[in-house]
């Protein structure tokens, strides 16, 4: 009896080992990375020889759905806003002196957590072996850090330094999810603070989607009022969300010289130009631009 013990206490605890590996960080690959948030939003900062170097330089595939798309929209107003020069402009390969960026080119995922929390490593994987000029990835989530556990954000950041370890010459950018309303306390910027530490500690990537979201241009914050993706908070504590950071702001400044109009998935236009601004910052910062 002893003895058929044995090989059942092995595959038990293989299977226990098996399971804690999940829920720990691997070898990470200390990176030079640099934090894009909402202090990486004025784009009157960002020189034009930075811009073009971007254009000359980089290969982008973007991974998203509907809230990852807020960056796309918000760019492809961004140009004619400043001016129409096509210093702005972007478009899949990159012709004319646009900005390479492939929108949504990758197949079997949609985002983070789009069919699955892994799928997308995969996908990634697939498009990287067929498309070696490329030379940045970046995935976005459309709400999965609402409900994920700790092990779950873990496995992505897993997955990431994977591929980071496989495709040195590709830069991987992390990202956060957007906010839900749950405020600093909520589960949503708990996960995200531990993306946030992560690429922090090991000098990642990331382009801090929620962050940009919890300010207005101005400097003020709204995390702290309970705000949500359509830039609602809570201005009083009561509970409801009675007021809307970005339409107060649009509304005191002038539309085609302060901020324009875009339709961005699941928000404001201001906050679409917000993302369209710390988008620039990182492609900038991607091809070598020091920042400020």
């Amino acid at each position: 009896m002893k003895k058929a013990l044995v090989p059942v206490l092995m595959v038990l605890v293989f299977l226990t080992a098996g399971c804690k590996t999940e829920s720990r960080i691997l070898d990470p690959v200390e990176g030079d990375g640099f934090i894009v948030n909402h202090l990486c939003t004025d784009i009157d900062q960002i020189p034009v020889s930075a811009i073009n170097e971007a254009k000359s330089k980089l290969h982008i595939a973007y991974g998203h759905t509907s809230h990852g798309s807020q960056i796309i929209t918000g760019m492809s107003g961004l140009d004619d806003f400043l001016g129409g020069a096509g210093i702005y402009v972007w478009n899949s390969g990159g012709t004319g002196g646009a900005l390479d960026l492939r929108d949504t080119p990758f197949s079997g995922a949609s985002d983070l957590g789009n069919p699955d929390g892994s799928a997308w490593e995969q996908a990634t994987r697939d498009y990287l072996d067929d498309h070696q000029e490329c030379n940045v990835v970046i995935w976005s989530w459309c709400g999965q850090v609402s409900s994920a556990d700790s092990g779950y954000i873990t496995n992505y950041l897993n997955l990431m330094n994977g591929l980071e370890a496989d495709y040195p010459h590709v830069s991987f950018v992390y990202m956060t999810g957007h906010l839900d309303g749950t405020g600093v306390d909520g589960n949503l910027n708990q996960r995200n603070n531990q993306i946030r530490e992560y690429c922090s500690q090991y000098k990642k990537i990331l382009y801090d989607f929620a962050d940009i979201e919890s300010y207005d241009p101005d400097g003020d914050e709204f995390l702290s009022f309970a705000a949500n993706d359509n830039c609602d908070y809570d201005l009083d504590g009561d509970g409801v969300r009675e007021s809307n950071w970005a339409e107060e702001w649009q509304d005191s400044h002038t539309e085609g010289e302060d901020w324009y109009l875009c339709y961005p998935a699941h928000t404001q236009a201001l906050n679409g130009n917000l993302k369209a601004y710390a988008a620039w910052w990182l492609w900038a910062r991607l091809a070598g631009w020091d920042g400020i």
